[in-house]
């Protein structure tokens, strides 16, 4: 017995196994170590590489996801070929009688894993014929394992964009949004839009928490990148919370359900190694707000409660730099 070889294919079977399960069915568990050291790495290169191009940039989310799959699947080819190497004689040629040879075990494995076999080579004991069972039984479960991944996070990926993009069709910036809500009188009608996109931005907020590849998938067009969304919905409910005055703010309930949700989703910061930010962004306007015949709070007071909400927009600054944007409003903002 070749035991260093049968000790190196456990351990790669053990190490993918394990990253493939933590990766598509632990649902509190994120990324699995191999998966998670694979994506920060990757997309470290192609922010170096593709510095703030968005069409390079874009590429990140697929070539992160189809390099996650190679790695799956080669490391299971990988770890079943040390395996059957490991074995004195454990694969013979049905045609020759000859035991194989490494180009031979690969191609077991391969025909294995994907299919029943074709024939070429044969198990020579009851034990290998076990194991050439398991190999079926990896590469079957796990390959469609890594396809419902593959599906899930796609979807993801539109629930991502349809957010960005009700978010920006309101305003591209917090103050737009904010004015496209007030009527003359009242943000009435402001509510309901508000309930879904903290009902999507909850949602959202899950999806990272089970799918951090998504913090990877960059839009190319700021109008659909959450990492811009986000933003302009947190320093809206800022607005409407602390700089609107009180007679004229919605109501407090859908407030704090909204905030609420993008609480959850700086949660999801920590899983994607994304940091806050050592300076501030730029603080809201409001006298744009007043231009639109809204009654604020002092400059002032407004400022003050800025200051208690420094490392949750640092927090927020994080999410636009990780995603080589800029602090909103989206280019095209109406003046």
């Amino acid at each position: 017995m070749q035991w260093l070889y049968l000790g190196l294919g456990a351990a790669l079977l053990i190490a993918v196994i394990v990253d493939i399960i933590w990766t598509t069915l632990w649902v509190d568990g994120g990324a699995g170590p191999l998966s998670r050291h694979l994506t920060t790495g990757t997309w470290r290169i192609i922010r170096v590489v593709g510095r703030s191009r968005p069409r390079a940039l874009s590429t990140a989310g697929p070539l992160i996801l189809t390099l996650t799959l190679a790695m799956w699947i080669g490391l299971l080819w990988a770890g079943w070929t040390f395996l059957f190497a490991g074995g004195d004689v454990a694969l013979v040629s049905t045609r020759n009688g000859n035991p194989a040879d490494w180009a031979g075990r690969l191609y077991y494995v391969a025909y294995t894993m994907f299919t029943s076999g074709n024939g070429d080579y044969a198990p020579t004991s009851s034990t290998w014929e076990i194991a050439s069972s398991f190999t079926t039984a990896t590469g079957m479960a796990f390959v469609t394992l890594g396809v419902s991944y593959v599906i899930t996070v796609l979807g993801a990926v539109s629930s991502k964009r349809s957010f960005a993009s009700d978010v920006t069709g309101l305003g591209n910036s917090s103050e737009e949004f904010v004015r496209t809500g007030w009527d003359g009188d009242s943000f009435e009608g402001l509510e309901r839009p508000l309930e879904s996109l903290a009902t999507q931005l909850s949602l959202l907020a899950e999806q990272h928490k089970s799918y951090p590849i998504l913090h990877y998938y960059h839009s190319e067009q700021g109008g659909r990148a959450s990492a811009m969304a986000v933003p302009i919905l947190d320093e809206a409910l800022t607005l409407l919370r602390h700089a609107v005055e009180a007679e004229n703010r919605p109501n407090q309930t859908v407030l704090t359900h909204a905030r609420s949700s993008t609480d959850d989703y700086l949660e999801t910061l920590d899983s994607a190694f994304i940091e806050p930010t050592e300076e501030l962004p730029p603080p809201p306007d409001l006298d744009r707000l007043r231009e639109a015949g809204i009654d604020t709070v002092s400059n002032d007071d407004f400022e003050r409660t800025l200051e208690e909400s420094e490392t949750r927009r640092r927090h927020l600054l994080g999410v636009v730099r990780a995603d080589a944007w800029y602090w909103p409003p989206v280019e095209g903002e109406e003046e």
